[in-house]
């Protein structure tokens, strides 16, 4: 696919354009700030944006602010944010500007291998949500208590939670250390109780429903 990287340190940066280069995928632009990537975005539309979420000039939030940006100009655009840290300012703007899915958020010190990276970026390309489960916590940590999410059992929260982070029925049933048709009647409930938006994957919908609702 074709994509753009915007990462501030160098030697990062570059690390990664070669990761992605020998995995077969195009690096149409590399680059050090949140202004240069929403140009770059802007001009080469590409399939894929991946960006930190601290930038130049400030260091706060300025990777975050742009993925939200782009992503509500370039709905189609995927975005993967890979950070060393978990930010609350923006997350609820960019999962509302993905209706359809396409979000990804990463601790670069939590991925355990190369090909894990490589895989989650291929599913979020692919329409999927994939959010690392200390971003998880982290959001839930702060939820409300109303809302749709309210309606949720535990174990229905808890097979949310690992549907966020990409898990099939089959890894859920081995996590949790129950059948995989457990699973299934839970996703099924998780389907029934929360506001699912129609014209998308309910799985996905779902992910996002719930994600939407820790962020808020």
């Amino acid at each position: 696919m074709r994509l753009v990287l915007a990462e501030d340190a160098a030697l990062q940066r570059e690390g990664l354009v070669g990761i992605l280069e020998r995995a077969g995928h195009e690096v149409v632009a590399a680059v050090g700030d949140a202004h240069a990537l929403l140009t770059f975005t802007a001009n080469t539309h590409p399939d894929a944006v991946i960006t930190d979420i601290r930038m130049p000039p400030d260091h706060s939030d300025e990777g975050l602010r742009a993925a939200a940006e782009i992503r509500s100009a370039h709905p189609q655009t995927a975005i993967m944010v890979l950070s060393a840290y978990v930010a609350d300012a923006y997350v609820a703007e960019l999962l509302d500007s993905a209706p359809g899915g396409g979000i990804g958020y990463l601790l670069k010190d939590r991925v355990g291998h190369v090909r894990e990276f490589l895989d989650s970026l291929d599913r979020v390309a692919s329409g999927g949500t994939v959010v690392d489960p200390e971003v998880v916590r982290h959001l839930l940590r702060r939820r409300r208590r109303d809302g749709p999410l309210a309606t949720l059992t535990d174990r229905e929260r808890e097979v949310l939670a690992l549907m966020a982070e990409g898990r099939t029925n089959a890894s859920i049933a081995d996590k949790l250390v129950v059948s995989e048709a457990a699973v299934r009647k839970h996703v099924g409930n998780i389907f029934a109780k929360l506001p699912l938006d129609p014209h998308s994957d309910r799985r996905v919908s779902a992910v996002l429903a719930y994600l939407r609702g820790a962020a808020n």
